[in-house]
């Protein structure tokens, strides 16, 4: 099969990899009809390649047909649609019954000290080949696989279940605002995009944030107040829409590769280039994460209020004052999205006729997957208005 894979830092390559195949229980082989290509994709891009090696097949956001299953799974049929989270979990562990499907301690990393398994990940997440290919192996299918109920809708609609829509709703609940309050949203990726669209519907006031003109056009288009970071005082101007007090909530959709983190930015370059276990030493020991959007994030958000982070971060922080934050009582909530945990809540947006999210015209681009290595350069580099690719493996190329 083709399979979008890691060669390098910067370096994407769609070659022929061997077919997958079940290779014990509850397992089902999917034939990839949609998948996208996430903000998190470009930490393996560029920061994570360290954990990568050569051959690593990329991609977590995956939805399919059901073409082979192993004998004990009864739920689904050859020939179903169904979404695939990105994280792989059990649904019986502790942490799942808790709806902390992230933490499964079926899956968890123990070697690595990390979470539940995930598609397409690196090393630290176990390296579970990914779904930028042709077909997908999935284990835990019984629980994890999400049928797509109505077949008469189109891939766009569901394909977000995978990882944008629960990152999304999660960073939006973990902010603790409800109707008539202000959230701020740092980053108007694919994330924080999917963030502004959510809050509106539920009568919360946005903020949106960001240097990059065609993703505030997005926000705004979308109801929120759009503030260029390259342009403006954003500190000076989210106080005085709020009456002086600050954001009732802020997320942080941005993560470890914000601009303007130069030091910061010049250890991760570094650290990119040497030899792989050298560059994990440091990574893990001395890498100081580009913290600009959750400074800003911790300065916009008022007394008492909530700061909740759906970037991903890998390294250490820079100093941070415990005794600002203690001062001003303010909340930190955070982590990798637990799926399964918030598909009950997020179906009827889904599957509602009226297309409410405007998931249909969610993305941007749409290419087949033989063009994966324009499609990151492009994505990387926040050019041609590129916010949100999804690849179709089944395209020819163009």
């Amino acid at each position: 099969m083709r399979a979008a894979t890691w060669q390098g830092k910067r370096d994407v390559q769609v070659i022929d990899v061997p077919d997958p195949v079940i290779q014990g229980s509850d397992e089902i082989i999917v034939e990839v009809t949609t998948t996208g290509l996430c903000g998190s994709d470009l930490h393996l891009y560029e920061v994570l390649g360290p954990f990568m090696s050569p051959g690593d097949v990329l991609g977590h956001e995956t939805m399919g047909r059901v073409v082979d299953k192993s004998g004990d799974v009864h739920d689904l049929a050859i020939g179903d649609r169904v979404v695939i989270p990105f994280q792989i979990a059990c649904g019986t562990c502790f942490m799942c019954r808790r709806g902390l499907q992230t933490q499964c301690e079926t899956t968890q990393v123990t070697e690595e000290g990390k979470g539940a398994a995930l598609f397409g990940y690196s090393s630290l997440y176990g390296s579970v080949p990914g779904g930028q290919a042709q077909y997908l192996r999935v284990p835990h299918a019984t629980y994890g696989a999400i049928p797509a109920r109505q077949d008469d809708l189109p891939d766009e609609r569901y394909v977000y279940l995978s990882d944008v829509l629960p990152t999304a709703w999660q960073a939006f609940r973990y902010a603790e605002v409800g109707e008539g309050d202000t959230l701020a949203v740092v980053g108007l990726g694919p994330i924080g995009d999917m963030v502004v669209r959510l809050a509106t519907q539920h009568g919360v006031r946005v903020i949106g944030i960001d240097s990059v003109r065609e993703r505030l056009a997005r926000a705004q288009a979308n109801g929120a107040d759009i503030v260029d970071t390259d342009e403006a005082d954003v500190v000076t101007i989210v106080r005085d829409l709020t009456g002086g007090r600050g954001a009732d909530g802020v997320v942080d959709a941005v993560g470890m590769e914000a601009h303007g983190s130069t030091k910061a930015e010049l250890v991760q370059m570094m650290a990119g280039w040497l030899p792989g276990p050298a560059a994990r030493g440091v990574m893990r020991s001395v890498s100081v994460d580009r913290m600009a959007a959750l400074d800003l994030a911790l300065r916009i958000v008022r007394r008492g209020g909530t700061v909740s982070i759906s970037g991903v971060y890998a390294g250490t922080m820079n100093p941070m004052s415990l005794q600002d934050l203690f001062d001003r009582q303010i909340t930190l909530r955070m982590g990798q999205a637990n799926v399964r945990r918030w598909v009950d809540d997020l179906l009827p947006l889904v599957e509602d006729s009226a297309d409410p999210l405007g998931l249909e015209t969610f993305a941007t681009h749409r290419v087949p997957l033989e063009a994966a290595a324009d499609a990151y350069d492009a994505f990387q580099r926040k050019v041609d208005g590129t916010v949100k690719v999804l690849f179709d493996p089944r395209a020819t190329a163009p």
